[in-house]
Parts: structure tokens; sequence; C-alpha cells
């Protein structure tokens, strides 16, 4: 499972005009599932990206998770993360978890997220979204599990 997570001031996703997701400070992860995914592979992603250390403390330095700033988090299903790029012009999908293993493991993620932390937003799964952000750095980082 891959998270591309982002942080950010503020972030928003919108399917078709409404805003169906944001968040104030905290993470916009884009995620990924790849086949052999698991819902232990998710509540690891789920784990690093709630502890992950991407805040400035006191002294400028990435030492705070999302945890310790009790910021948002918002959810975006993105199964081209898992494009296999290596080859040509063209990417190929076939790395990508089928589309209800991608849904149903994307879901999990999200309600283990809800029950531990405050703070969950969340993209649609198979929907054309628009996703807008204020990245905070910036500061990106590519997380698997």
């Amino acid at each position: 499972m891959i998270g591309l997570l982002q942080r950010v001031s503020q972030a928003q996703v919108e399917v078709a005009g409404e805003s169906i997701g944001a968040i104030e400070r905290g993470l916009l992860v884009l995620v990924g599932v790849q086949p052999g995914d698991t819902e232990a592979r998710a509540d690891r992603l789920l784990e690093r990206l709630l502890g992950y250390r991407v805040f400035p403390d006191a002294d400028d330095r990435m030492n705070l998770s999302l945890r310790d700033i009790g910021g948002g988090l918002l959810l975006v299903p993105q199964f081209t993360l898992a494009a296999d790029t290596r080859k040509g012009t063209r990417a190929s999908f076939t790395s990508a978890a089928p589309p209800a293993d991608g849904e149903r493991l994307f879901a999990y993620l999200v309600g283990q997220a809800r029950i531990a932390h405050p703070r969950v937003a969340t993209g649609r799964f198979g929907a054309d979204m628009r996703v807008a952000l204020v990245n905070e750095g910036p500061v990106t980082f590519w997380l698997e599990a």
C-alpha cells in the first residue's frame, strides 16, 4: 500500500463542483493499493501516517507528527500511484490492485483512521476529483507499507 503524503496548511477535494472533504493544517495523503495489499498493510500505513514526523517543532525541525499537532488527515484514493512507469511513454496499471480490492482496502483504511484520529476527511473512490492544496515546505514523502 502506498501513501504519498504532503504537509499542508489546507487541502480540499471536490466532486462535480461540490466540496466533499477539506482540512486545515495537516496531511493530504494520496493512497494507492497494490495487488497483495491487506488490512495489516493498511493498518501499518495508517500508523506511519499518524506518527510520521513532518511538522516543525519550536526549533523548526521536523520532529512533530500529525498526532502531536492534532491536524487534519485528508485521504484521497489514487490508483495511478501504483502504475508501472519503467518502460515506454504510457503507464501500465497492471501493478495496481483490481478496483474492488482497492475500494475495499481504501474504505478499511478510512474506517480505521476515523477510529484512531479525530479529524479525517476523504475523497471518493472511482470519482473524477479535483484536489486543491497548499503544500507547506514543500514537504512530500512516499511511504509504503
